[in-house]
């Protein structure tokens, strides 16, 4: 039952912001939603059950802080500025026959399918209530700090940077950025294995696992890192960059994935 009232919450969450994607034309607006989708699974599970377990109260807190974060980063990077140019190109792939069904389904309902898949140790933990909370746990909670830190370090250093007239057309590559070249991307993910062992409570919750695998693997091969990667492939600053500096996993003095 749970399962599926977060499916339903889900897509009418995302219906709404592909009406606000048409009204704004743009729809890399849901970017935004994504963060934002997090918090409402977590939020949905709680008020269906209204449980205080310590596992489920620590899910709720850690869901809130990452997505709201999340949420407003990405408001007020993306909300006034042109489309993101991976949109623009998705429109072109398009054409011009039944756009907005094709962005209907490719964009939005698309987001909200992988959004389930990540959320599901969420909603499980809400659909199996335990009183039980475990050292491993305990070693959740410290990854998702660690990732927090990561992500939120990362992106506001990375903001502040831009923020310098002087270092337009530069690479950062000090503080989060000097072992690794996407400390956002790492952060996000390590969080997301923080919170799968929070909700894992015994081997027949194995199957969690899925959610921190799928998010790791679409932000080192899919839709984060692969994308920069190459927009600056070709750039000889990133090359001196990306030869001694770790392309994902944190490492001091030396190259690796």
């Amino acid at each position: 039952m749970m399962y599926w009232l977060v499916a339903g919450v889900l897509f009418v969450y995302f219906v709404i912001w592909f009406i606000i994607s048409k009204v704004k034309q743009k729809y890399s607006l849901v970017d935004i939603a994504w963060g934002g989708g997090f918090v409402v699974v977590a939020w949905t599970g709680f008020l269906a059950t209204l449980s205080m377990t310590i596992q489920n109260i620590t899910i709720l807190i850690l869901v809130t802080l990452w997505g709201v974060r999340l949420f407003w980063h990405l408001a007020r990077r993306n909300w006034n500025k042109p489309e993101d140019y991976r949109y623009v190109n998705m429109r072109k792939r398009w054409g011009t026959k039944l756009v907005n069904l094709k962005a209907f389904l490719n964009v939005f309902v698309l987001q909200g399918v992988l959004l389930f898949i990540i959320a599901l140790p969420i909603t499980h933990t809400f659909a199996n209530e335990t009183a039980d909370f475990h050292w491993w746990q305990v070693v959740g909670i410290v990854l998702w700090v660690i990732g927090f830190i990561f992500e939120v370090g990362g992106d506001s250093q990375l903001e502040n940077f831009k923020k310098n007239p002087a270092n337009k057309g530069k690479l950062l590559t000090t503080g989060f950025w000097s072992v690794t070249r996407h400390p956002n991307y790492f952060g996000e993910a390590l969080s997301w294995w923080g919170v799968f062992l929070v909700a894992f409570t015994g081997l027949t919750a194995s199957w969690l696992i899925i959610s921190p695998v799928v998010i790791t693997l679409l932000l080192l091969f899919v839709s984060g890192v692969p994308l920069l990667e190459k927009k600056y492939q070709d750039r000889e600053d990133f090359k001196q960059y990306a030869n001694k500096t770790s392309k994902f996993f944190p490492i001091i003095g030396k190259k690796g994935l």
